[in-house]
């Protein structure tokens, strides 16, 4: 349950500007997550989230700059691991089927890993379809991808 909560906190800052504790909290809540203050406030510290100043001039919660920190990856492959339901590839492209409502997550979580040949995600509900530089690439990217999820 904590992983797919921190998977959702990835999701709901990626797409919305969130401000504070308590519009995450309510957000989380409009979608069937009840937690407290204190939850919140640990997902944020374990997620590593700062603050950073949007172009409208105020401010919303982002993962960290530094995100490519190895405690943060770990942190991704873990909600990664928990949303994953199987791993395939078409030539360059791959498919990952997630838990209804969690790909978002499970693309925020591979663009947060720092691997080469990724030219980019996309993601609806349970599906994230990744595009990669080569067939090589993609294969790789699988076969390890599949030895996250054991």
């Amino acid at each position: 349950m904590k992983f797919q909560r921190q998977a959702k906190v990835l999701e709901l800052i990626e797409k919305y500007d969130i401000e504070t504790q308590e519009d995450l909290s309510m957000r989380l809540q409009a979608i069937g997550y009840n937690t407290t203050q204190a939850t919140i406030s640990r997902d944020i510290k374990d997620l590593r989230l700062v603050k950073v100043l949007t172009a409208s001039g105020k401010y919303k919660y982002a993962p960290s700059p530094d995100s490519r920190d190895s405690s943060f990856a770990s942190r991704l492959r873990n909600i990664f691991k928990e949303c994953v339901t199987s791993i395939d590839y078409a030539q360059n492209i791959i498919v990952i089927k997630t838990l209804p409502g969690l790909a978002m997550a499970a693309a925020a979580a591979i663009d947060g890993m720092p691997y080469e040949g990724i030219l980019g995600t996309l993601a609806g509900d349970d599906t994230v379809m990744i595009v990669m530089r080569s067939d090589k690439i993609a294969e790789q990217f699988c076969r390890e991808s599949l030895s996250m999820l054991t």
